[in-house]
């Protein structure tokens, strides 16, 4: 009934700056917050980032000042911007959806697939 699909991940040196996007479909109502994830090998996963339906946004404190969240409601799609990365950033990127359905506006959490980070020289 919903989609998530992200885009954006990648290779990068340290330093450096990727932009992830995830964009949203199917049977929508309203997206109420939206969010992005992280998990690297062997660790749990954890917060990054996170952004309501007015753009009020929170960050983890070791992503705040490098990390951007912003959202755009008439294209169903949440950004992360990232800039000056380091090696401790490398993960999978999760963005989530707090989604009311069409017709019968029950809300739930909707995943994507993930996205690759990874920050090496």
């Amino acid at each position: 009934q919903v989609q998530l699909v992200e885009s954006g991940g990648g290779s990068v040196q340290p330093g450096g700056s990727l932009r992830l996007s995830c964009a949203v479909s199917g049977s929508i109502f309203r997206i109420n917050a939206m969010g992005w994830y992280r998990q690297a090998p062997g660790k749990e996963r954890e917060l990054v980032a996170r952004i309501t339906r007015g753009s009020e946004t929170n960050y983890a404190d070791s992503v705040k000042g490098r990390f951007t969240i912003s959202r755009d409601n008439a294209k169903n799609t949440v950004y992360l911007q990232m800039n000056s990365l380091k090696p401790e950033d490398t993960a999978v990127y999760y963005c989530n959806a707090d989604v009311a359905l069409r017709w019968t506006l029950q809300e739930s959490v909707y995943w994507g697939q993930g996205t690759q980070v990874t920050v090496s020289s």
